[in-house]
C-alpha cells in the first residue's frame, strides 16, 4: 500500500483510489486485470480483516479511497454451520463496519452479496424485491450484511450474484477439471438450476458501475440491490456437461456424466433448487448486461487449460 497515496487525498475525493477489500480473491484478481489506468488499491488480511471490525476504519484511513468494493465474502457454504460466529462476523459485522465508516465519509460503496438469500422455490427468476429467505448460516449471514450495509451507507449500491467461478482459486469449474484427472465418471447434481458467472464478468460489471460513478458523481439511483448474474440459466450438471465439452477442445476426454438429483448428495445445508435471479434493474439503470454464460466459460476454460496443455499431467481414459 502506498503511503504517498494515502497522504494526498481526503476520503470521498474525485479521482482518488478505489479500494478493494479482499486481495487474491476471484473477484478482486479480475478487478484488477480489467482495471486499466484505475487506481485500484487491494487490501488483505490482517490489514483489513472482516472478522476483526476494528482493523476496518484504520485501513480505510490510511488509503482514504475515493469509492471502495467489497469483494471479500466467507463463503464456505455447510461449514457455516459449524462456523456461525467466523461467517457472521466476516459476512455481516464486518461489511458494517465498512460501510459506517464509507457511510460517514461519504464514500459510495459497492458490496457483493449473494442468491442464497433466497430458499429457491419460487420457481421463476428473483427480483430484488422479492422477499429474501435464507435457509442456512451463509445465506442469513449475507442477507443481515446487505442489510447492515444499507442502514449505515446511503451511498451504496449492493450487487447479488451466482455460481461464480475464475481461472483460479476455488469454485465449481476447477474442482470439475480436477476430479476428472482422478476419475471417468462424474455424478453431478441436475435438479439444481442458476446462472453461472464468470468472475471477469462481474469484474467488468463493477468496473462499468466504479467509472460511472467517477465520471458523473453518485445519484440517488444508483442506491439498493441489484442482481448480477451471467446471462441463462442451467443446471450444475449441465454446467459441468458445458464445461467438459470445452475442455475437449483441449484434449480432456470428457468423463460421463450422471445427473443425479439433490436428495442423492446430501449436504447440511438445503441449496435453493432455483435460484435465478433477475438483472432487469441492473441493464435499466446502468445500461449493464451480462454476456450468455457460455461464451464466458469458454475463454475461461482456454485460459485454464491452455497452460495445462503446454505442461501436461497424466489423464484417465474414459
Amino acid at each position: 500500500m502506498s503511503e504517498a497515496v494515502s497522504e494526498a487525498v481526503a476520503p470521498g475525493t474525485p479521482g482518488g483510489p478505489v479500494l478493494v477489500i479482499g486481495k487474491g480473491g476471484q473477484l478482486s484478481s479480475a478487478l484488477a486485470a480489467q482495471a486499466g489506468a484505475l487506481p485500484l488499491v487491494a487490501v488483505e488480511r490482517p490489514e483489513l480483516d472482516l472478522a476483526r471490525p476494528e482493523t476496518v476504519a484504520r485501513a480505510l484511513e490510511r488509503v482514504r479511497p475515493a469509492l471502495v468494493i467489497n469483494a471479500a465474502a466467507y463463503t464456505a457454504v455447510d461449514r457455516a454451520e459449524s462456523e456461525r460466529d467466523l461467517a457472521w462476523a466476516v459476512n455481516a459485522t464486518g461489511p458494517g463496519a465498512v460501510a459506517a465508516w464509507c457511510g460517514a465519509a461519504g464514500v459510495p460503496l459497492i458490496h457483493v452479496s449473494t442468491d442464497y438469500v433466497f430458499d429457491g422455490d419460487k420457481g421463476a427468476p428473483y427480483v430484488e424485491t422479492d422477499p429474501p429467505c435464507p435457509t442456512g448460516v451463509y445465506g442469513a449471514s449475507k442477507l443481515a450484511g446487505e442489510r447492515a450495509v444499507q442502514a449505515a451507507c446511503p451511498m451504496s449500491a449492493i450487487l447479488r450474484t451466482a455460481w461464480v467461478y475464475a481461472p483460479a482459486g476455488r469454485n465449481f469449474l476447477l474442482t470439475m477439471l480436477a476430479a476428472r484427472k482422478k476419475t471417468d465418471t462424474l455424478r453431478v447434481v441436475a435438479d439444481q438450476i442458476g446462472c453461472p458467472t464468470a468472475a471477469a464478468d462481474l469484474a467488468a460489471a463493477i468496473l462499468a458501475i466504479v467509472r460511472r460513478i467517477r465520471a458523473g458523481g453518485w445519484q440517488a439511483r444508483y442506491a439498493g440491490i441489484f442482481h448480477a448474474t451471467g446471462h441463462g440459466a442451467t443446471s450444475w450438471h449441465g454446467f459441468a456437461t458445458a464445461i467438459f465439452a470445452e475442455a475437449a477442445r483441449f484434449g480432456v476426454p470428457p468423463p460421463a456424466i450422471v445427473p443425479i438429483a439433490t436428495a442423492d448428495w446430501p449436504t447440511p445445508v438445503r441449496r435453493p433448487p432455483d435460484s435465478r435471479l433477475d438483472c432487469s434493474r441492473l441493464a435499466d439503470v446502468f445500461g449493464i448486461t451480462f454476456p450468455e454464460w457460455q461464451a464466458t466459460l469458454s475463454k475461461t476454460i482456454e485460459t485454464v487449460l491452455a497452460g495445462q496443455k503446454r505442461n501436461p499431467s497424466p489423464m484417465p481414459s474414459p
